[in-house]
């Protein structure tokens, strides 16, 4: 296996490094630790790097893989065990605040044919502003055949903490208008476009309109069929019960300022998740890795 290619570079604002391993091609910023694109040469990419992505210091990315952590989506939303373990009373972000934070590369090193990358985010003096548990963070990547991708908190504080998370991960798909995903038949799901009821899923997902679901009790795989590209996606996740799965479509797309108007077609987010009874409590000492696996395989 040759010595991996890392070439510092600058995607505006940000600081970020394009890395060259055996068939992988990966570009990664500081700016949230966050995965911008992933592809195997020779096919499409498999991480969604999106044209119009904002590289801004401080502004979330729509791209990639972003991080959510320690709340996912709207603080309100999540259980009230995770909304105490925040003291501010400003607004809170969607998605938490590590994603627009840079961390720090903790290192890049070859292990046989495997290429390890690591970031750390630790506990900074005062603490996270209105969150203030000493809880240390740690994004792991590793490129072999796959992509797997690995979030560790470590709680080193003397009481408990409760968190909610996700790897927000955008998906590259020929057009998700033709693509399916399976592993999703007979869970239930909360429906957030519909008063947050919740329904069972019947068969495989296919996208006829804006969705934004989370799937409770999720199996460890799930995939992303699509034929126009002949190639499966699959997903297998550790430390995780649930699944977010969500695409703007048509008017959601135009109102963002950071993606084109037709660009809801060519991505598709399964986000691998610890959220709603999902949620994560780190006693004194311990430590929780939500992980990924992510592989192209021909159909």
């Amino acid at each position: 296996m040759s010595t991996p290619n890392v070439e510092a570079m600058k995607l505006d604002d940000l600081n970020c490094w394009r890395i060259r391993h055996g068939q992988a091609e990966l570009l990664v910023a500081q700016q949230g630790a966050q995965i911008l694109s992933y592809q195997l040469a020779g096919q499409p990419p498999l991480i969604w790097l999106n044209d119009e992505a904002v590289f801004n210091t401080g502004k979330s990315i729509r791209a990639g893989v972003p991080v959510c952590w320690p709340w996912f989506g709207n603080l309100a939303r999540n259980p009230q065990s995770v909304q105490a373990m925040r003291s501010s009373q400003e607004p809170a972000t969607a998605h938490g605040f590590v994603r627009a934070m840079d961390w720090e590369l903790a290192g890049i090193e070859t292990e046989g044919e495997t290429l390890k990358v690591e970031f750390a985010l630790p506990y900074p003096d005062g603490g996270f502003p209105g969150w203030r548990h000493e809880v240390d963070l740690k994004l792991s990547i590793r490129l072999d055949e796959q992509l797997h991708i690995g979030l560790t908190s470590h709680n080193r504080g003397n009481s408990s903490v409760t968190i909610s998370q996700a790897l927000h991960s955008y998906f590259a798909v020929s057009d998700v208008r033709t693509v399916h995903i399976e592993g999703l038949d007979g869970l239930n799901y909360i429906e957030t476009l519909d008063d947050w009821k919740t329904v069972k899923q019947i068969g495989d997902l296919q996208f006829t309109d804006e969705t934004d679901r989370i799937y409770l009790d999720t199996p460890q795989t799930l995939s992303i069929v699509d034929p126009a590209w002949e190639r499966r996606i699959e997903l297998r996740s550790s430390g995780s019960r649930s699944a977010v799965i969500w695409n703007p479509w048509v008017e959601r797309a135009a109102a963002f300022s950071d993606m084109a108007d037709d660009g809801w077609q060519r991505m598709l987010c399964i986000e691998t998740a610890n959220v709603m009874d999902d949620v994560v409590v780190l006693a004194p000492g311990s430590s929780h890795t939500l992980g990924v696996s992510i592989a192209s395989k021909p159909l």
